[in-house]
């Protein structure tokens, strides 16, 4: 069996003929596996879907219990048609998988999704897939891309809390995974006390404490009176009239693109961390180099320079320019 013949992209996502299904379809369709919960690749509305235990409650939290007509628990090995399918931990937030795609006869492709290879304290670290045709992603697909340690980061953050006491920090974060990942690293650098939070990431922080995840004291920074010095809301608050109850603040933004200075001046981002959830340059070659796989498919984002990369290492490569996954959207 050839490869597009048993997964090739289509307008609404990637599709397997052979297990009649789709990977992160970009709308509604009656079979989908899902690689995380983020609202670009996770969607409400597919007559049934498998992904972790972990994904389908945050979609739930996300879309309510109705988001799908029926759904399965993805557990070990499924045989779905005529190919068998299993999920394997990739490092991008909160129950987040690889899938991978195993015909009973021709080649094994993996569907990375989303992924990250740095330590991140609040989901599975990324497992290697061995494959024979690999498909990742290259949001962060040049050579200037170069993530530094995460923890590194957030000594910039405790730098300026105690350079400027009387300002609160603000700090711009992802509802889904960035925002508990900032609180979890701020919880390793040294920060035990209260740490307010949005509203609006109010039920996903408590589910990620319900999986075990420690993330300390939570106040809410909706409240007239805001006892916390450091504040984490989603990038969309900065935008509404909540932020003008904080006098003075500290405006700091966690992303992979604050390396782009220019993205954090268009933001008015004072603080810029470069926390990122997905691979960076050196990562992703990494990957490739590690698991060797025939061929590497490219989803979305930088595709020219990762393919230029791939052609120099003399491996096949080529883009599949899905519309439809860009950063979690507010």
């Amino acid at each position: 069996m050839r490869p597009d013949q048993i997964l090739h992209p289509t307008e609404a996502g990637l599709y397997c003929p052979p297990g009649d299904f789709y990977i992160d379809p970009v709308r509604p369709v009656p079979r989908a596996l899902i690689t995380h919960g983020h609202g670009d690749h996770a969607r409400a509305g597919h007559g049934a879907v498998m992904a972790t235990q972990q994904t389908l409650d945050i979609m739930a939290i996300r879309y309510g219990e109705d988001f799908t007509g029926t759904r399965q628990a993805a557990e070990g090995v499924a045989r779905i048609g005529d190919v068998q399918v299993s999920f394997h931990p990739a490092g991008h937030i909160l129950g987040s998988a690889q899938i991978a795609v195993m015909p009973d006869r021709g080649p094994k492709i993996v569907v990375s999704g989303d992924y990250c290879r740095a330590p991140n304290p609040v989901c599975a670290p990324y497992e290697p897939v061995p494959c024979d045709i690999f498909v990742t992603e290259a949001t962060f697909g040049l050579p200037v891309f170069r993530h530094p340690d995460p923890l590194t980061e957030m000594t910039k953050l405790i730098a300026s809390m105690a350079e400027f006491p009387e300002r609160q920090h603000l700090i711009g974060a992802y509802a889904l995974g960035k925002a508990q990942r900032v609180i979890a690293l701020a919880r390793q650098a040294g920060i035990d006390g209260p740490i307010a939070i949005h509203g609006a990431l109010q039920r996903l922080c408590d589910f990620h404490v319900k999986q075990g995840i420690d993330l300390g004291p939570l106040v809410p920074a909706t409240a007239k009176q805001v006892d916390a010095q450091l504040v984490i809301a989603p990038p969309s608050a900065f935008a509404s009239a909540w932020v003008q109850r904080f006098r003075d603040p500290v405006i700091g933004f966690a992303s992979g693109w604050m390396t782009v200075r220019a993205r954090a001046r268009q933001r008015g981002v004072e603080l810029p961390l470069v926390i990122s959830d997905h691979v960076d340059w050196p990562q992703v070659t990494q990957t490739i180099l590690e698991l060797a796989p025939q061929e590497v498919w490219i989803t979305h984002g930088t595709e020219d320079g990762l393919m230029r990369w791939c052609e120099l290492q003399g491996i096949a490569s080529r883009p599949l320019r899905l519309i439809g996954y860009e950063d979690e959207p507010e």
